[in-house]
């Protein structure tokens, strides 16, 4: 496999980067046809607590530093229109965080820590927020049809790994190549797999936006994908807003041309207004910079 390939990554230096070696930024915008904003993010390092470094859910709690033991990033995207698309996605990105911060901490006190239990735990606790949002809309017409996608980045140096549910994105940029790690979840996504359609006909087929798995759908199908961290890695999770209008070129040029998370951001939210920004739009970017000679 070439050694781009994010599950098989090169030697890896022992040493994690350390705070000031991490760059990190999310942005998130309604777009400029939508009334309201139905993305939420969330950007913090779980030590033995989570610490958060920027997010769009409102108060939440901010504990004090302590030593990092993971980092984590999410996107959710609401649908269900209106009310109904913001609330899932701020329940579920609080809960997921609940559920992670739990997981991982019981990860870090166990006598054997066993890595292969973790994508276990990511997977339960994805269908936990699932059946905490179904059950908050049974039997409430106001909140029928309420779901969300999940896409949620877990690292663990040299490790990561990343939890997926819907069509939100992960992206991942070494050694100048941009490789999309997520798999859409969506009903043309599958007419591909299955060589219904082509390519080319995804993004025309009227099942481009139709979701195949969601938080709080009819059906959650969450998949965890093990990845290899190392120096130099830029990743990006986002929602369709931005990939809508924005090609995966595009996502490569800003990233490498990029001197910051934050200019790579900013950029990328301007690329998807600038053409139509039909959608809401909410991007992380993180990269790790090491500061001292390998």
């Amino acid at each position: 496999m070439p050694a781009s390939d994010p599950t098989t990554a090169p030697p890896i230096p022992a040493r994690k980067p350390r705070e000031d070696e991490i760059d990190v930024h999310g942005v998130t915008h309604p777009g400029k046809v939508r009334p309201d904003n139905q993305d939420h993010f969330l950007l913090g390092s779980l030590r033995k607590q989570l610490v958060l470094r920027l997010t769009s859910i409102p108060e939440a709690d901010q504990p004090a530093d302590a030593e990092r033991l993971a980092s984590l990033a999410m996107v959710a995207d609401g649908v269900g229109g209106g009310p109904k698309g913001e609330e899932a996605s701020r329940l579920a990105a609080e809960a997921i965080t609940r559920y992670v911060t739990e997981s991982i901490l019981c990860y870090y006190s166990a006598d054997h820590r066993n890595e292969e239990s973790l994508p276990t735990a990511l997977e339960e606790a994805a269908l936990r927020c699932h059946m905490d949002l179904t059950r908050r809309s049974e039997g409430d017409a106001e909140r029928t049809g309420m779901a969300t996608t999940l896409t949620l980045w877990l690292g663990l140096w040299p490790r990561a790994y990343l939890l997926q549910v819907g069509d939100s994105r992960c992206y991942l940029l070494r050694g100048g190549r941009l490789t999309q790690i997520s798999r859409d979840q969506t009903i043309a996504q599958d007419l591909l797999d299955q060589g219904v359609i082509t390519r080319r006909q995804v993004l025309d087929t009227r099942w481009a936006n139709v979701l195949a798995s969601a938080i709080g759908g009819p059906q959650a199908a969450p998949v965890v994908t093990r990845l290899e961290q190392a120096w130099g890695d830029a990743g990006l999770l986002c929602s369709d807003g931005l990939t809508k209008h924005v090609p995966d070129e595009r996502i490569r040029e800003r990233l490498l041309s990029t001197t910051s998370a934050k200019q790579a951001c900013e950029s990328l939210l301007q690329d998807a207004l600038d053409a139509g920004g039909s959608d809401n739009v909410t991007i992380l970017v993180r990269r790790s910079i090491r500061k001292d000679p390998a």
